[in-house]
């Protein structure tokens, strides 16, 4: 098991370094060229025990909440927090075509749930939700939007002390193997 471990390691870092988007691809980007100046900012590029937990529960309120231009949105929510930009938006990918489905299913439970919702309306027929799909959304959306900012407000809050802590763990290790070198 212990082999099998850095092999995943360094797949997934390799993941991330295929897929985190670059300072040149940011300056492409039509949607971002308003705030291009801001976004480029050398500080929001920097991997520091701060600006790496912030992007990452900036990435994932804006992947949850946001069904189209989460990774735009994200940059630009990393803007007044000074989050990092490639971490914000390398975050925003916890939602994909098979994570979504769970998580609109879950928050709408929670939604239900946490507005004391009597009748579910999951449970109506196919055929009656296709007709009357408006009246659906129009029941189905307030206990949504409420699971969805729930979800993503405490998805935010742990990836951000798993991150802090990740982060903590990666430092002592290096301080360990500095001190382990010096000794011998």
């Amino acid at each position: 098991m212990a082999s099998t471990a850095p092999g995943v390691w360094h797949r997934s870092a390799a993941w991330c370094r295929r897929n985190l988007p670059t300072r040149e691809s940011m300056e492409k980007s039509r949607m971002l060229r308003p705030v291009a100046h801001r976004v480029l900012a050398p500080e929001l590029w920097r991997f520091t025990r701060r600006s790496v937990p912030r992007g990452v529960a900036l990435g994932m309120v804006a992947g949850v909440l946001f069904p189209v231009a989460q990774i735009a949105i994200a940059a630009v929510f990393a803007l007044p927090f000074r989050a990092n930009v490639p971490v914000a938006a390398l975050t925003t990918f916890i939602t994909n075509p098979l994570t979504t489905p769970f998580i609109l299913v879950f928050a709408y439970w929670i939604g239900t749930w946490m507005l004391r919702l009597d009748t579910p309306v999951v449970a109506q027929p196919v055929a009656d939700a296709a007709t009357n799909w408006l009246q659906w959304l129009w029941k189905a959306g307030p206990a949504t939007i409420t699971g969805l900012v729930v979800i993503a407000l405490v998805s935010a809050l742990v990836g951000y002390a798993l991150s802090t802590l990740g982060w903590r763990l990666w430092i002592a290790r290096k301080w360990r193997t500095r001190h382990h070198h010096k000794a011998n």
